[in-house]
């Protein structure tokens, strides 16, 4: 009987599920055949899944041992573990504790320099930037503000993209075929940190015959006060102002260009009667001593429509109005001021100071007028104010409308206000303007011959011997000027009217 269990321990079913084949084999002798058919068969099954092993011993016996021996380490192993040996030569080390001293100081500076920036680009330059300005209660002296702004170049961009016509069938046709650019060059007066005061290298500024000096080590950057900037404006008065003037600029410009290529009918249109500054009585040497009395009343910047009743459409209607008065009468003006509406002011008038025999409110108006053309012409000026671009739009609508090529495929940068006779007038930020332009790359610049030496010696000296500067004082010099550049002349005749 042992033999028999052997036997089939060895070549019966249960010899493939090693410990589970004992029992089958205990079951099937004890209870006889039957036993055996049943429960042997039903118990060699449980035991099987019970006691679940290899089919082959060989691979059995292998991962048992290596589970015994895992036990056996994990079971036996001491609590104090082995000391690590020093590692190989190349291989990552803890900093040694003089390392980790120098670490804190190092860190600490860090953090105290960003500090110190972050504070820095948080104070307004105005905590240490100075300049000396006129005293308005002393006149003749002088008296020391915060520079608080800096003005600072911009941008020089082609003005042609910003140009458009309409309604040229059967009048003329724009030159598709032109080469090189005209250029209008733009500068910007931001509040400045005390951290960008720092990088231009500020200093304190003194007043000089211009207010466009250096003030720093950075020559294309002036600091300026807040009245340099607004005047005696608020900033909204002081946008409206220069959105007006480039509104003017644009429409002299347009009417320049075409008188210049012959269309006789282009005419000028008067707009209204705007204030741009009041009339100094008293010039004093820093400045106006002592303005006209509608400065107690006006500011720049208001629009006069009506004087005692009486609307007025144009200066023509202002002048009509005060004829037959004297000086120290008073007119009731009916005003429209940016930003706060229409109000009713009373001002003492005067007598002008070129022509005594004639009265006057003491003002300055804008010129408003506006142009009516054979065609329509749009110059997209967007929110760039004043009028120093007026040179640059009429000698790129004279290029777009005549024959040839103006410029002769040079870029040209070209500043300075123009007036209906053609006149050049000298413009704000020269300085800037040229750096502006030597960012950009264009080697020609045209500017205002009535910027004066001193100005346009620091124009040359930014520009070195990237940008050549060309003063000019009329549009016929600055027409020249393109020729001798290589641009071609103007034709004698329009291209059509």
């Amino acid at each position: 009987e042992l033999a028999t269990t052997a036997h089939t321990r060895r070549t019966g079913p249960a010899a493939r599920y090693g410990g589970a084949a004992a029992a089958c084999t205990w079951c099937g002798t004890r209870r006889g055949a039957e036993s055996v058919t049943l429960r042997g068969r039903f118990g060699c099954a449980l035991a099987v899944l019970r006691h679940p092993a290899s089919t082959s011993a060989s691979s059995a016996r292998p991962a048992s041992q290596a589970m015994r021996t895992v036990r056996s380490l994990i079971d036996t192993q001491d609590e104090t573990l082995t000391p690590v040996p020093p590692p190989a030569a190349g291989t990552v080390r803890t900093p040694s504790p003089r390392h980790r001293f120098w670490a804190i100081p190092l860190t600490v500076v860090a953090l105290l320099l960003l500090t110190v920036v972050a504070v820095a680009a948080l104070v307004p330059a105005s905590a240490v930037s100075r300049k000396d300005v006129p005293d308005p209660d002393h006149p003749g002296q002088t008296v020391e503000r915060a520079a608080r702004y800096a003005r600072t170049p911009r941008s020089a961009t082609p003005v042609d993209d910003r140009v458009s016509f309409g309604g040229l069938e059967g009048v003329t046709e724009v030159d598709q075929d032109r080469t090189g650019d005209i250029y209008f060059v733009t500068i910007s007066e931001p509040q400045q940190s005390l951290l960008s005061w720092w990088v231009a290298g500020g200093r304190s500024c003194d007043v000089r015959a211009s207010d466009e000096v250096g003030c720093g080590s950075e020559p294309s950057i002036d600091f300026i006060t807040r009245e340099d900037k607004f005047g005696t404006q608020s900033p909204t008065q002081r946008r409206a102002i220069s959105l007006q003037m480039m509104r003017t600029s644009s429409q002299v410009a347009q009417f320049v260009a075409l008188r210049a290529l012959g269309y006789d009918d282009a005419k000028i249109l008067p707009g209204d009667v705007v204030v741009q500054e009041i009339v100094c009585i008293t010039p004093g040497t820093t400045g106006c001593d002592e303005y006209a009395p509608a400065d107690a009343e006006l500011d720049p910047g208001d629009t006069l429509l009506r004087a005692d009743g009486v609307t007025l459409d144009t200066i023509d209607d202002l002048v009509a109005q005060l004829a037959g008065k004297q000086p120290g009468d008073v007119v009731e003006l009916d005003i429209d001021r940016p930003g706060a509406g229409p109000t009713t002011v009373q001002v003492p008038l005067i007598a002008s100071p070129d022509d005594p025999t004639r009265t006057i409110v003491g003002i300055v108006p804008f010129d408003t007028a506006s142009v009516q053309l054979p065609f329509e012409i749009d110059i997209d000026t967007g929110d760039i104010g004043g009028p120093s671009a007026g040179l640059a739009f009429t000698l790129t609508l004279i290029d777009e409308l005549s024959a040839g090529n103006l410029t002769g495929g040079t870029d040209v940068a070209v500043t300075g206000e123009i007036d209906l006779d053609g006149n050049v007038g000298p413009i704000g930020g020269l300085a800037q303007k040229v750096a502006a332009v030597k960012q950009v790359g264009v080697r020609h610049f045209l500017v205002p011959t009535g910027q004066g030496e001193a100005q346009i010696a620091r124009a040359r000296e930014i520009g070195g011997d990237d940008v050549e500067i060309i003063p000019v004082a009329t549009l016929d010099e600055a027409l020249a000027a393109l020729q001798r550049l290589g641009g071609d002349p103007l034709p004698d005749a329009p291209a059509g009217s």
